[in-house]
């Protein structure tokens, strides 16, 4: 770690992971300045703060590579201190892999961890204890590639988006188990309402050097039906989608190079941030961003929103009242892909 402080829990922090790193990066998310770079195991793509606990978790997810082209699947989960930026346990959540998607419910005390199929067993969420993080459970999704994953404010429900698979998986977490699915072409991010009315689904998937299997856009799906009820479209091909506590709803758009071959992974251009007004979906708002936009978050009070371009390794910071670029953070990276999951750290009160 490169740092000449040794305690930030005075301070709200922005933490990046670089894919390639493989690192997460610690910013002053009110000057923008780097603060730290620490090490973690290889491939880490995204992250989740226990405010609880002053700890960020870490998904590591393949060997090296990135989905459909690794080297094999990881298995870690890294604990980091956010208070002294170091890291406290490494957890192997053998015998499953290709952990990615991490939500946390403080409420029960329970950490969701979505991993991808085995030889004996379908994609799934495992849940683990928060505070020993010693296993629960293993809820099948029933799907081979989860990816992103979302729960309900009130913990009860669980989605999972597939992207190989034609539908989101629901999943009942009182009981732990498989609850359903929802229809969809293949899935990339989702975001539940604040209020947890909908849960927002971008989709199609985002397939390399072929044309989408649908016209792309985020899918709208009640949470109390399991209804699609309306698609928001896009221009680009949507991965990341965030809602912020004020309930807007923020899709990254890919924008790819024209002409023969503009569609393959790396050929990307500067992409978009788009911003949907709550219950009407209006779009209010459109902001440059850099190559794929991969992930996407916000400050606590909904004012500022984040936005990883995992190809050009840059966060942009976008102000969400006046829609416009504040500034972009560099990210360090040691391979293509670079920027990835991101997490808002709050000052210790």
């Amino acid at each position: 770690m490169n740092s000449d402080l040794r305690n930030f829990s005075h301070l709200d922090l922005l933490a990046v992971v670089s894919q390639s790193g493989p690192t997460v990066t610690f910013f002053d998310a009110v000057t923008h300045e780097r603060l730290a770079v620490l090490d973690v195991p290889a491939q880490p793509h995204e992250l989740c703060f226990d405010a609880a606990r002053r700890r960020l978790y870490c998904a590591g997810t393949y060997v090296s590579g990135y989905y459909h082209a690794h080297q094999g699947r990881a298995r870690d989960l890294t604990v980091i201190d956010v208070d002294t930026l170091e890291i406290v346990k490494v957890v192997d959540l053998a015998p499953d892999h290709a952990p990615h998607g991490l939500a946390l419910d403080g409420e029960r005390d329970r950490l969701y961890v979505s991993v991808e199929a085995t030889d004996t067993e379908p994609g799934g969420v495992v849940v683990l204890d928060a505070g020993t993080l010693e296993r629960i459970d293993r809820i099948p999704v029933m799907a081979d590639g989860p990816h992103w994953f979302a729960i309900s404010p009130d913990g009860r429900r669980g989605w999972s988006t597939n992207k190989e698979a034609p539908f989101v998986s629901v999943l009942d977490l009182e009981r732990d188990e498989f609850a359903g699915r929802v229809p969809v072409p293949g899935s990339e991010g989702l975001a539940v309402s604040p209020d947890g009315r909908y849960v927002h689904v971008a989709a199609p998937k985002g397939d390399f050097g072929s044309e989408p299997a649908a016209r792309p856009g985020i899918r709208v799906i009640e949470a109390a039906t399991g209804e699609v009820v309306r698609t928001l479209p896009t221009e680009g091909v949507v991965f990341p989608v965030h809602t912020t506590v004020t309930g807007l709803v923020l899709a990254g758009e890919l924008r790819l190079t024209p002409g023969e071959g503009g569609s393959a992974l790396g050929t990307q251009t500067d992409g978009v941030l788009t911003v949907f007004a709550p219950e009407t979906f209006e779009v209010v708002g459109q902001v440059p961003v850099g190559r794929f936009p991969l992930t996407i978050t916000s400050s606590p009070d909904g004012a500022t929103g984040y936005v990883a371009n995992v190809m050009s390794s840059t966060v942009t910071v976008v102000d969400l009242r006046e829609m416009r670029v504040v500034t972009t953070l560099e990210v360090e990276r040691a391979g293509e892909a670079g920027a990835h999951g991101m997490a808002y750290i709050p000052a210790a009160r």
